[in-house]
């Protein structure tokens, strides 16, 4: 009888370590997904800004406009 109490301890605990294993291993594909996903929204970021850049310098009057004095 003592046996049989023995083998199910050891099966419930070796179960709760392959329960926290993948557990485990379902965290750090989260984790994953989640810097990915970070990183291809902040490429796709610093893509439109770029392009907003080079589409306000192209369309930026080729000569500054001059600036005018105030007299006192």
């Amino acid at each position: 009888m003592s046996d049989s109490r023995s083998r199910e301890n050891a099966e419930v605990a070796f179960g709760q370590i392959r329960t926290q294993f993948f557990a485990r291993g379902d965290a750090v594909k989260e984790i994953d997904h989640v810097m990915r996903s970070r990183e291809e929204k902040t490429s796709r970021l610093r893509e439109a800004r770029l392009a907003k850049e080079e589409h306000d310098r192209l369309s930026a009057p080729t000569k500054p406009a001059l600036k005018t004095r105030k007299r006192s």
